[in-house]
């Protein structure tokens, strides 16, 4: 959550960061489980997709953000290999040198009702989506995000990469000409059940083919997506809604899957835009598998504050059902 206009922007970015580290409760909460109390809400954290060790790293991530701990907060990520980045804003802290001296002195100042927490975690200590919320007193405006991370074999923090929508905290983001065309995209270490879905996925969105992307899905499927404010619930609705949408959307044909993180039983996958949804550049769509390896429900973010206010207005439209006859 690298917020605009530099320091600040970075901060934002790198708290969202801190905030995925909150909690580790599973679909039960963290509340009452014995361990230390918590310095953000408990029981707010969905873990029914995610295994104990990455709920338990993730929790360790976000309290010390939360208690402003830069030294523990650092502890959880690679000193030998470290980027963190802004998928929006196209910020980068490369080096774990780099993000320490940003976080230290951001830490330092935040007040102490700054608390960052996750709300779900989808994945493994291999990699994971995690979807967490910064509250306003770290910038301003509430922000929530849902980001990518990347560990290596010792569990740390490689690759983190966050997503958020500028319009959703009322916030104005722009692109510039500094935008990264490296985001370590080759750099995954994820289960092959989630990659084979995340491509088969983004290949039927891709092609604009609703009933290829509904046949990989569950029958109470749930489509959520952050920025055009829409939540579609099931495949016969899913499938009207693709027909209608997957042209618009950013994620339909012209885009393209360029990283994927996860488990067997969900994470998620970054992909490029389509160009027809320029100034937009990446987004992040995280999905949960059930047992049977079908999409349960998919959870899609991109910055639709580039857009214009027409622009988003269609593809919030877009969810409207035909006129009843």
């Amino acid at each position: 959550m690298l917020r605009a206009g530099a320091a600040a922007g970075t901060a934002a970015a790198l708290g969202a960061a801190g905030t995925f580290a909150a909690g580790t409760a599973s679909a039960a909460t963290t509340a009452g489980s014995g361990q230390r109390g918590l310095p953000y809400p408990s029981g707010v954290t969905d873990t029914s997709h995610c295994t104990p060790g990455v709920a338990g790293i993730f929790r360790g991530i976000f309290t010390a953000k939360s208690e402003h701990d830069a030294a523990r907060f650092m502890s959880y990520f690679s000193t030998a290999n470290t980027t963190y980045m802004d998928a929006c804003l196209g910020v980068s802290l490369s080096g774990w040198e780099t993000a320490n001296d940003f976080f230290t002195p951001f830490f330092a100042s935040a007040p102490a009702a700054a608390v960052s927490y996750p709300l779900r975690i989808v994945g493994d200590a291999r990699s994971a989506a995690i979807e967490f919320v910064d509250a306003p007193a770290f910038f301003g405006q509430e922000i929530r995000a849902l980001s990518s991370v990347t560990f290596d074999r010792s569990h740390k923090v490689t690759r983190w990469v966050d997503y958020w929508d500028g319009r959703s905290s009322l916030t104005q983001n722009t692109i510039a000409s500094t935008y990264p065309a490296d985001f370590r995209d080759s750099e995954q270490n994820a289960d092959p059940a989630v990659v084979r879905a995340a491509a088969a996925l983004q290949a039927a969105f891709a092609a604009g083919d609703a009933a290829a992307a509904v046949a990989l899905m569950s029958v109470d499927v749930i489509h959520e997506d952050m920025a055009a404010h829409t939540r579609v619930r099931g495949q016969f609705q899913a499938q009207r809604y693709y027909t209608r949408a997957l042209g618009q959307l950013p994620y339909g044909p012209g885009a393209a899957l360029i990283h994927a993180g996860g488990s067997r039983q969900g994470g998620g996958y970054e992909w490029s835009a389509a160009p027809g949804a320029a100034p937009v550049r990446r987004g992040h769509t995280c999905v949960e598998l059930d047992e049977a390896g079908k999409i349960s429900c998919l959870t899609v973010i991109y910055d639709s504050s580039l857009l214009s206010y027409a622009g988003y207005q269609s593809l919030a439209g877009l969810a409207a059902e035909a006129h009843l006859s």
